[in-house]
């Protein structure tokens, strides 16, 4: 049976306080077996008979309105496809390992496309720069985030799509831990 992660945007975040268990319990109730979840941000390990990433997204999203009564927007991704995500160097090793720099990962819904791309790139700086890469942009951070010129909310309206950061750490943690 495919094993898949959701990683959910809105969980733990902004008032929108949701104990583990509980969410551990309404992925049980949607059908899901061997459900886990990875540090108290969003990220659900769950195996499913679907094929389609899509109608899980849909119907996760759909649940986890009904019960909690917010929008959780959710982008899955296969473990195989997760490996492959943790496995991509975006920037070259002395930038990646540069201290004070962190990576993050956004999961979108679908390819950016060129027009997204370019008018993202329009705001590389020495602390920020940016790499998409299929489904994911990977935001390489030369300082905390909090100290970023370009915070999580102007990331989501320069790229005109909704996305989830995830710090590459956990990323790659997940995707061991599973593969």
């Amino acid at each position: 049976m495919p094993k898949y992660v959701a990683f959910l945007r809105a969980i733990n975040v902004g008032g929108h306080t949701v104990k583990m268990a509980h969410l551990c319990d309404l992925f049980q109730a949607m059908g899901f077996s061997n459900v886990e979840t990875f540090i108290a941000s969003g990220n659900v390990i769950f195996d499913s008979t679907s094929k389609s990433t899509r109608a899980l997204e849909n119907k996760i999203e759909r649940a986890l309105e009904a019960n909690l009564g917010y929008q959780v927007l959710t982008f899955i991704r296969s473990i195989t496809e997760l490996a492959a995500v943790a496995r991509y160097k975006p920037f070259p090793e002395t930038d990646l390992n540069a201290d004070g720099t962190v990576l993050y990962i956004a999961f979108v819904a679908d390819n950016p496309g060129e027009e997204r791309r370019q008018r993202l790139m329009s705001f590389v700086t020495e602390v920020d720069d940016f790499h998409i890469y299929g489904r994911e942009v990977y935001w390489l951070c030369r300082r905390k985030l909090g100290e970023s010129i370009f915070p999580g909310t102007k990331f989501e309206k320069t790229l005109g799509m909704p996305a989830t950061l995830r710090n590459a750490n956990t990323v790659v943690k997940i995707a061991l831990k599973y593969s």
